[in-house]
């Protein structure tokens, strides 16, 4: 057995060996009563709440749940103080989640314009500012620091009061970060769409010059979320509340000790990219979507989730593993070997947060399962859910050396990379704005039909995308280490899978505008007015 493969094995039976004791800590006496702690997010534990279904799609949701029996607890948060709540933190949510959708637009067409290239290299070639490189890295910046972040900040603004059960306490710095951040990315891609970058570093793009207004607005929005956990009116932190004040503390660490001027070169900026790059996603956009599906899920189903003591310890394997995974970028990099193999085997105990995820939602959603006919939301939470589990698994793989010997610089790392930020984040940012902007705008949405029309084109395209590229790429792989076959042959071979990935993203670019335009006709009250607002409607049992 390789160097490697002792390492592995040791620090997994290790680690797991750790965190079962940690498991057992949490479950022995000393511990009683956690799972109470649970049903600190409900109004009343066993009450369904759907804002995106229609009127009978709650009533059969709650049906098929209790038969409509609701436990009430003292401690329970009436409808008029979740308005309240919900009500402090409107102005920044709105902000940041109408600058969301409209990055979430450009980004998607700049995207579909960096398919279609693949396979019409010849398509507006004339104008450099849509040349290929342009494009594709403009797509990857609007989507990553436009719709991504703007999105998830956009849910810990609403999360949080709710989680603290305090009003949003300085709801205008959030507003001025708001406008900060945008001029930084705004200011960032004209620099790109011009030719002017940084180096070409994957997910560092933008001069320099303007990163600190990103990171100032990053700063101005945790002042409100510092501000609010400080005057928190609960006891317990629930679950949600540790990955979203994570996510707020670990990205201005991770966002300004990459754009450091003048501090790291050659190998050495190769691997900063790289660890952040990585962990941008691991402890930003991870923690602010599971922070997000620990809340929608169980409130949908009006059930607590299964295992609370579970929901910590994946929690704590993620910011004990993540750190490092990045480097299995590098394999084969200049880089000593020892630094791939921390890289390598932090990637693959990635896999025990993500299993303790699983467990747990799955055990939540045992017996439920009916229940996704009848919630949209709970549709979209889902499917992120798995898209998290399955997205993690496979790059627990990937990291493998010999996986990354055929996978490596091939499409498949770009199906890997849109099977996570999509069909994980980008689900369940959806059923966060589905079930939070109904209950923000006081309004109900006015056509549900077109939010089945956004879940089965975004899922399907997401599916014809991701497969194809998955397949194209192994093929590409395989063709590119066998040196019997010419370089033209791996390109050729990629070409039906390409044409796929454009059919996908088409769909995908179709459901985000129906998306887009459906929150608008929500917000500004058009469209056929339903039942009311959509705070808590007595539900028939």
């Amino acid at each position: 057995m390789s160097y490697i493969g002792i390492l592995l094995a040791i620090t997994f039976v290790f680690s797991t060996a750790g965190l079962f004791a940690f498991v057992w800590s949490l479950s022995s006496k000393t511990s009683q009563g956690q799972q109470r702690n649970s049903e600190v997010i409900f109004q009343d534990v066993g009450l369904v709440e759907e804002p995106a279904g229609t009127n009978s799609d709650e009533q059969a949701l709650q049906a098929q749940m209790s038969g409509g029996d609701a436990e009430d607890h003292a401690t329970a948060m009436s409808a008029e103080e979740l308005a309240t709540l919900d009500q402090s933190s409107r102005t920044p949510f709105l902000v940041f989640l109408g600058a969301a959708m409209v990055w979430l637009l450009i980004g998607s067409v700049l995207g579909l314009i960096a398919s279609l290239k693949l396979h019409f290299p010849d398509w507006l070639v004339e104008q450099p500012e849509l040349t290929f490189g342009r494009v594709r890295t403009l797509h990857l910046n609007a989507i990553a620091y436009g719709w991504s972040a703007m999105a998830g900040l956009a849910m810990a603004i609403w999360l949080f009061p709710r989680l603290l059960r305090t009003p949003l306490v300085g709801a205008r710095f959030a507003v001025a970060g708001a406008v900060f951040w945008t001029m930084g990315l705004l200011l960032g891609a004209t620099a790109i769409a011009l030719g002017w970058n940084n180096g070409g570093l994957e997910w560092l793009e933008m001069p320099k010059v303007f990163t600190p207004l990103i990171a100032l607005g990053g700063a101005l929005v945790g002042v409100p979320l510092v501000l609010t956990l400080f005057q928190r009116k609960v006891d317990h932190l629930y679950v949600s509340v540790w990955y979203l004040s994570a996510a707020v503390i670990w990205f201005p660490i991770l966002y300004i000790t990459a754009n450091l001027p003048a501090v790291h070169f050659g190998v050495q900026a190769a691997l900063v990219n790289w660890w952040y790059g990585h962990n941008v996603l691991g402890y930003f956009v991870t923690p602010v979507a599971v922070g997000t599906a620990y809340y929608l899920i169980p409130k949908v189903l009006g059930r607590p989730i299964a295992s609370y003591n579970l929901s910590l310890v994946g929690f704590w394997a993620l910011a004990l593993y993540y750190g490092q995974a990045g480097v299995h970028h590098l394999v084969g990099g200049p880089l000593p070997t020892w630094v791939v193999s921390v890289g390598v085997v932090a990637s693959i105990m990635m896999a025990v947060p993500v299993i303790a995820f699983a467990v747990n939602q799955t055990l939540t959603m045992k017996g439920n399962w009916r229940a996704l006919k009848y919630s949209p939301t709970l549709r979209f939470a889902v499917v992120g859910a798995a898209g998290y589990i399955g997205s993690s698994i496979e790059g627990c793989f990937e990291a493998l050396r010999s996986v990354s010997t055929v996978m490596h610089f091939t499409h498949a790392t770009v199906a890997h990379a849109h099977f996570g930020l999509y069909t994980f984040f980008s689900f369940i940012m959806f059923a966060g704005v589905y079930f939070a902007l109904p209950r923000v705008v006081e309004r109900e949405w006015p056509f549900p039909k077109l939010i089945t029309w956004h879940f089965w084109l975004a899922f399907i395209g997401m599916l014809i995308y991701v497969v194809g590229l998955t397949v194209g790429g192994i093929l590409q792989g395989r063709a590119l280490i066998d040196e019997t076959r010419p370089f033209m042959e791996s390109v050729l071979l990629t070409l039906p899978y390409l044409q796929a990935r454009s059919v996908g993203g088409t769909m995908m670019v179709i459901s985000h505008f129906i998306f887009v335009g459906h929150a608008m006709l929500l917000a500004f009250g058009r469209g056929p007015q339903r039942s009311g607002p959509a705070m808590f409607r007595e539900v028939a049992a």
